[in-house]
């Protein structure tokens, strides 16, 4: 085992510095606070109005806009208005593509890489999207507050995986703001409804979250004012947003409307939100779109939607199973998501834990209360929490084109544990250089490096065929373990590392002050080293299956492709990004026709004379 020994900080704050606590969510998103006299968490709004800020971007010719003025270009300027972008958060196109019928924007077709959203000329990452809607949200605090806002406490969804939290981390970054934490959202949420608890009270309380892109569910156990996660389940492609598809798809098979149906289907998305709304309290929904009268009453929109309250359902009993609990030992149901308002939610959850939910707390705030009494302990203006030591500088390591790629954040409570697999990048590579940094800079070469050891000994195998898995695990002590195997072969090294300098507050300090400062200039560079690996990967790997292949290609197949491969080449000296990932999609659209060809040919080949 590599063994880095590491100087871990408290993270706490001073007393009197502001952080926020902030809901990003897939439809609607908000900022909170504890108010200085009351002491109380508070969704901050302007004067008589929401809380609420859509989570809509839209590109204008001359501006981007965030929020209510973004929402009424949804039909009017399609294509240059995003939503949901949250849903895309870590993905990759394959993870995707069965909803992409559902944008109105253009997500590119790649399926192994991640995600890509294309508004004119511009290519955006959900990283970039969603730091457009935690600027305005920090915009809008800081115009209230009167003061400057910069860290701040994020929710996610539990179910998130690691690219995910880290896409969030990464946007609130680009957002100029220092995310102090990343904390679920069903943990926020009980943290908001167990705020009045008595200290020593004691409760097993489920919550159930439903919000507009993502479902979870959490078991927790609230004793004396410590909080312990159980047990999660969920899903994070289930949602709001898959309620407002059912009655789209049933007003679409009831309904012929002229023209382009990418585009009624925004509208009708639209009139769907105001359905689900309605029919929560009304018998039955009427409207006008696209001069036809559409309707839907409660049954049948009941109807559309259990099945997809089912799934819920499923990931309930899923979250009690592995808790080692039953339904009569849940206490309080607490729901959240706007979702929940929805009566047939509300009586399946009922249904199945047998007993009614606990609706005192408002389901659209509820995570951002939670966000912001986390701030609040983070600040050290809650003293009667025990705070487990955190990381103070993000752990990682160096990957192609010299990127740094996080392993634990910082922030991270300790002990921690994180691994994640690598693969080789050339035919027969037998080695793999395994470089440890410590920063919160997008490039190694502006973090610090902590050690540096080889894997050697890799069989030689197609590039992309082995699997190195490299884990980090930082023990109660802060002592950092570095491990890197092969997992195919059994290929493993270790190696002990004691750097003889720990870093200074002031370093760290330092540190945190240079990543606020550059994160616009890291996430760009970032996004022109990425697009400048993938388009030399994408030349290699064609370069290679043309030679394979020569005689199953036709002259202008061979033509098309030496140019669009001249043109990707000299692009990649230009340093622009767009026309970097422009110039690579050409060259897989005139690809991808002929490689499929080619497959469904090699395959006819090993099948010829085979029974199945």
């Amino acid at each position: 085992m590599a063994k880095i020994a590491i100087n871990i900080a408290t993270g706490t704050l001073q007393q009197e510095e502001m952080i926020v606590g902030i809901d990003l969510g897939t439809t609607n998103s908000l900022v909170a606070i504890i108010h200085p006299e009351s002491k109380k968490p508070v969704a901050l709004k302007e004067h008589n109005s929401n809380s609420l800020v859509p989570s809509v971007i839209h590109f204008g010719q001359h501006d981007i806009t965030v929020g209510n003025e973004a929402k009424q270009y949804l039909v009017s300027d399609a294509a240059n208005t995003v939503f949901s972008a949250k849903r895309l958060m870590g993905k990759t196109y394959n993870d995707v593509k069965n909803n992409s019928t559902l944008l109105a924007y253009k997500i590119i077709d790649d399926e192994n890489k991640l995600v890509k959203v294309q508004v004119g000329d511009i290519f955006y990452s959900p990283v970039e999207l969603s730091s457009f809607i935690l600027k305005e949200l920090k915009k809008q605090a800081e115009h209230i507050l009167k003061t400057p806002v910069g860290k701040a406490v994020i929710t996610v969804p539990a179910y998130f995986n690691d690219a995910q939290r880290q896409a969030t981390r990464d946007a609130g970054k680009l957002a100029g703001l220092d995310v102090l934490r990343i904390i679920n959202e069903p943990t926020a949420a009980s943290l908001a409804y167990g705020f009045g608890l008595n200290q020593g009270e004691q409760k097993t309380i489920a919550v159930y979250d439903l919000g507009g892109g993502t479902f979870d569910i959490s078991i927790l156990n609230i004793n004396g004012g410590i909080f312990e996660v159980l047990s999660t389940n969920g899903d994070t492609y289930l949602g709001g947003d898959d309620l407002d598809a059912a009655i789209v798809d049933y007003w679409l098979a009831q309904n012929t409307f002229a023209g382009d149906e990418s585009t009624h289907r925004q509208g009708l998305r639209l009139k769907a939100e105001e359905a689900k709304k309605y029919l929560s309290a009304n018998g039955l929904f009427k409207t006008v779109y696209a001069g036809k009268h559409i309707s839907l009453s409660r049954q049948q929109f009941e109807a559309l939607i259990k099945p997809i309250i089912e799934r819920t359902i499923t990931s309930c009993k899923n979250a009690l199973k592995d808790a080692g609990l039953k339904k009569n030992d849940i206490d309080e149901i607490v729901m959240v998501g706007g979702s929940t308002r929805v009566p047939l939610v509300k009586e399946m959850v009922s249904s199945f834990f047998e007993k009614k939910p606990n609706d005192t707390v408002d389901p659209d705030e509820v995570v951002a209360l939670g966000a912001a009494i986390q701030a609040d302990i983070l600040a050290g203006n809650t003293t009667n929490m025990l705070l487990l030591d955190v990381t103070p500088l993000s752990l990682g390591l160096e990957t192609m084109g010299g990127l740094m790629d996080v392993l634990l954040p910082r922030n991270s409570k300790i002990p921690a544990k994180a691994a994640r697999q690598y693969t080789t990048y050339k035919d027969g590579q037998s080695g793999m250089k395994i470089a440890v940094y410590q920063g919160e800079r997008d490039m190694v070469k502006d973090n610090r490096r902590l050690a540096e050891f080889n894997l050697t000994g890799i069989p030689g195998m197609p590039a992309g065929m082995p699997k190195v898995e490299i884990s980090f695990l930082i023990n109660a002590d802060g002592i950092l373990a570095v491990n890197a195997k092969e997992l195919r072969s059994g290929v493993e090294q270790s190696i002990e590392v004691k750097p003889q300098y720990g870093l200074t507050d002031e370093d760290v300090e330092k540190m945190l002050l240079d990543s606020m400062e550059h994160a616009k200039e890291d996430m760009e560079l970032r996004g022109l080293t990425e697009a400048k690996t993938e388009a030399e990967q994408l030349l290699q790997t064609t370069e290679k299956f043309m030679h394979k292949n020569f005689e199953n290609l036709t002259q202008d197949e061979i033509t098309a492709t030496s140019l669009a491969m001249q043109a990707l080449q000299l692009s990649l000296d230009m340093n622009d990004k767009n026309l970097v990932q422009t110039k690579t999609e050409a060259l897989n659209e005139i690809s991808r026709p002929y490689a499929e060809r080619i497959m469904d040919l090699a395959i006819g080949k090993a099948m010829k004379g085979s029974k199945i």
